[in-house]
């Protein structure tokens, strides 16, 4: 085939369900997004016959025709940069976190104080990691979620593109599980509860750090669940967050008043205790539950870091009253459940004002006779 042919491609397996443009990314990287938008402008790039654009998504079996190649000049012509060889500590680090390998995936147990990606001097991370995890895979595993870089435990990575796509779909789908445990500053009043409070970027802090944003921000919730308490001074929390927003349990918590141990981002100097307690923070990602792309689950629970678990024996905690682990399977409403909720609310409440006024109307009259 020449390069004034027409190209045409049948997509593979292991790019089933993902973007066009992404699997320009990965197929032909020389055809920069401007050229591929333009293509789709023009009409000369179509999905089985049909006109398409870059953001929609592929299906295995589909057939891609794609223009005649454009000369590259030497000018926009990026060199590829290499990743640098790991080290014999990164590849040791890397294979200690691995708590789960199957064909399609690698489940981690992530240490507190490693990121999970790259970023302004942030130059040790999961990502930078993960060609020590490739084993005999013909891919590098991809990263289809995050953790905070202070929050330890469950991370999932991807060992192929189909298993990313599919990972991908299920988390923007709410329908994986992933449940955390925290000690948080004092006791909440509410011992199984929501939090319901939508959540922004807080102004000034160039999206570093989020706030309760009840007029612009994104809808929040978090099922949170007390399993015990040390007196009044904190408690240990089973959380589950039903959405996916930046620091979510972070913000949450620090919104009712409690705030997670170590958390001074979000709980300022009231986030530390005395008496021997680590600084660093006390959250971790206990256990993630989500469909495997094969068949099945996977299921899998991470240990608690040496600092979590020490500051659990000094508060005297026992980890065994935490082993229900009780995922909420309910699927979070839609739009149209949740008016229908506040409906049946509303008139639960007016229902409940008629009888006050019925009943303030009836000791009236008594008191008249």
């Amino acid at each position: 085939m020449s390069s004034t042919d027409v190209r045409q491609f049948i997509v593979q397996a292991d790019d089933d369900g993902i973007r066009l443009d992404r699997w320009f990314k990965r197929h032909l990287p020389d055809a920069s997004f401007n050229i591929v938008s333009r293509w789709a402008r023009t009409g000369q790039l179509r999905v089985d016959g049909a006109r398409a654009t870059p953001g929609d998504r592929i299906a295995q079996g589909q057939t891609i025709r794609v223009p005649p190649a454009e000369p590259v000049t030497a000018a926009a012509a990026k060199p590829k940069r290499e990743r640098p060889q790991l080290s014999a500590e990164q590849t040791e680090l890397a294979e200690s976190m691995v708590i789960h390998k199957d064909a399609q995936a690698i489940v981690l147990n992530k240490p507190p104080g490693l990121a999970t990606q790259g970023g302004t001097k942030t130059i040790e991370h999961v990502d930078g990691l993960l060609d020590a995890l490739q084993y005999e895979g013909e891919s590098r595993p991809k990263l289809v979620h995050r953790l905070d870089k202070d929050t330890s435990g469950a991370l999932l990575i991807a060992r192929t593109s189909r298993a990313a796509a599919f990972f991908s779909k299920h988390f923007s789908g709410r329908s994986a599980r992933k449940l955390y445990w925290a000690l948080v500053v004092g006791v909440p009043e509410i011992e199984d509860g929501m939090i319901d409070l939508p959540i922004g970027k807080q102004p000034g802090t160039g999206g570093e750090k989020m706030h309760v944003d009840p007029k612009e921000g994104a809808p929040a919730r978090t099922r949170y669940r007390m399993i015990d308490q040390a007196g009044s001074r904190t408690a240990w929390l089973e959380l589950q967050p039903l959405t996916g927003r930046t620091h979510q349990l972070r913000v949450h918590l620090a919104a009712i008043g409690h705030p997670i141990v170590g958390d001074g981002k979000y709980g300022l100097q009231d986030a530390f205790l005395t008496g021997g307690i680590s600084r660093k923070m006390h959250l971790h990602a206990r256990r993630i539950r989500i469909d495997h792309p094969d068949e099945g689950q996977i299921d899998v629970t991470a240990e608690l870091p040496d600092h979590f678990a020490e500051s659990m024996k000094t508060l005297g905690f026992d980890q065994a009253m935490g082993n229900t682990d009780a995922l909420d399977d309910r699927p979070p409403m839609s739009r149209e459940q949740k008016k229908a909720a506040g409906r049946a609310h509303a008139k639960s409440v007016r229902k409940e004002r008629r009888g006050e006024r019925r009943g303030r109307g009836e000791r009236s009259e008594a008191k008249k006779k």
